[in-house]
């Protein structure tokens, strides 16, 4: 018997953030099983979204949908389309190849057995491209971790905008020690804590739902000796303040998921609160930055 056609819908939105809200809205909507969506940069910074479908979708309420959470503009580059019969997980699954970052290697559940022992694993599954370990924002982080625990040994960990919680899992594989991860995202923190489970941490990784520094929890764990903070440039400004006064003398920062050309602006925000920059990696146009709080260090 040949198998049904794929039915797609699919349309460009213009950031990250816009992508994570809209993604966030149609898997709202849609139950498991339902569609299958999936976002992607495109190397002009655009964000493609692809919804895939069994059965044909009803194309008046996805659009209605996408002009809720997008507007009238985007939602004009809606296309429907059929595609052949075909096992779209395992076939993107196929691209994903496990990613190395100095010590880590971020991998699927298919690449398993393509580790080698002598490596830090941390499966994530790609059910959507935000955290996965195959952008530079995250590589950038996980070579700074790498970098930093190379010399100390962080006693006061956090995760800040943890999405798959896939820094949050590395430094508490690598540190045996416990790690704050919040989110402001409801799904990002329960999957987050799945993975964790996941990867044999759930006891060391505690995913909280906070805005920013909001929350009591990070008066209470703090001041931390290390944050990894893999967010956006302007939030990541606007942080600053906060940021600083949960660190602890000497403690450093992680930041990344800024285009390059952003980064002096970020550096300048985190030097007027008492933050010098330690070490700036530029990743497939991506920069991450490694910056230190003025004071005595921690202790290792």
């Amino acid at each position: 018997m040949q198998p049904s056609p794929t039915h797609r819908a699919s349309f460009s939105i213009g950031s990250e953030a816009d992508a994570r809200r809209v993604v966030d809205v149609l898997t709202e909507v849609f139950f498991e099983g339902d569609a299958a969506v999936a976002a992607f940069e495109r190397p002009d910074g655009q964000w493609d979204v692809t919804l895939h479908f069994a059965e044909a979708p009803d194309q008046v309420l996805l659009r209605e949908l996408v002009v809720t959470s997008a507007g009238n503009e985007i939602a004009d580059t809606l296309i429907f389309d059929t595609m052949e019969a075909k096992d779209w997980v395992k076939a993107s699954l196929e691209d994903l190849v496990p990613v190395p970052a100095g010590r880590f290697v971020v991998h699927g559940s298919h690449d398993r057995g393509r580790v080698t022992a002598n490596k830090l694993k941390i499966e994530i599954e790609a059910a959507l491209a935000f955290g996965t370990g195959h952008h530079g924002t995250t590589r950038g982080c996980l070579l700074l971790l790498d970098h930093v625990l190379k010399s100390s040994r962080p006693r006061n960990l956090l995760d800040l905008g943890t999405g798959t919680g896939v820094l949050a899992i590395a430094a508490a594989k690598a540190l045996h020690r416990h790690v704050l991860a919040s989110d402001i995202d409801p799904p990002s923190v329960r999957v987050a804590a799945e993975n964790a489970g996941l990867n044999e941490v759930g006891n060391l990784v505690r995913v909280i739902r906070a805005t920013g520094f909001a929350a009591p929890d990070f008066s209470q764990a703090g001041p931390f000796d290390l944050v990894l903070a893999n967010i956006l440039a302007n939030p990541l400004r606007q942080l600053a303040g906060p940021m600083a006064r949960h660190l602890a003398p000497g403690g450093r920062v992680i930041l990344s998921g800024l285009l390059t050309h952003q980064a002096p602006a970020v550096i300048a925000a985190y030097r007027a609160r008492g933050l010098v920059p330690l070490k700036h990696l530029r990743i497939e146009g991506w920069s991450s930055l490694l910056l230190r709080k003025m004071g005595w260090p921690a202790v290792p």
